[in-house]
């Protein structure tokens, strides 16, 4: 897996985080960058620890199922950045995972984490099957996200919602088109 990959799927992943941390700022009338750097570290560290785990899981099992990584690979980022895009598209701006107020607890700040890394987690999985550097890809995962979450506190606070919506699409979209490269490249429909 080249470095261009591994960052866009970095990005990818970070997207739900950066939409979250753009909703954080909405909810800030005075910008606390304290707390955006609290969301950064957290939602870096979770964002970056989930895929290890998920890589560790599914290495247990990677010669069980050799024969169809690629699919499996294919599938999790599918459904991954397919979730992504339909929420992003279709799905409720005032629902659950809509930050409603400043004020940003360990419990929530927590909860919030593990909340945008849950894809994360089944991306490491997927990451098992494949040929890659585990921990330059988690680094690059942590690094992005939480460079992406502070962003995205700054970027709330200053632009309002037109930003969370259409980064948790172009999350979604590059997910599918990993998956999708993933796939095309081990039946040889690609040659690189």
């Amino acid at each position: 897996m080249s470095f261009v990959e591994v960052v866009l799927i970095a990005v990818g992943l970070a997207m739900d985080a950066f939409a979250v941390s753009v909703g954080k700022g909405l909810a800030m009338r005075r910008l606390y960058l304290r707390q955006a750097a609290a969301i950064a570290v957290a939602f870096g560290a979770f964002q970056g620890g989930m895929p290890l785990l998920g890589w560790a899981v599914g290495t247990r099992f990677a010669d069980l199922i050799t024969s169809v990584d690629h699919w499996i690979a294919f599938g999790l980022l599918s459904v991954i950045g397919g979730r992504m895009l339909y929420e992003a598209l279709w799905g409720d701006p005032d629902g659950p995972d809509t930050p409603q107020d400043a004020p940003l607890g360990v419990r929530e700040l927590l909860v919030l984490a593990v909340a945008t890394s849950i894809d994360a987690l089944a991306a490491g999985v997927g990451f098992a099957f494949l040929d890659l550097d585990i921990v330059q890809v988690v680094t690059a995962i942590a690094l992005i996200t939480g460079t992406l979450s502070f962003v995205g506190v700054l970027v709330g606070h200053r632009f309002g919602a037109r930003s969370e919506r259409p980064a948790e699409a172009l999350g979604g979209l590059i997910l599918i088109g990993i998956g999708t490269k993933i796939l095309l490249e081990h039946v040889g429909l690609l040659p690189w």
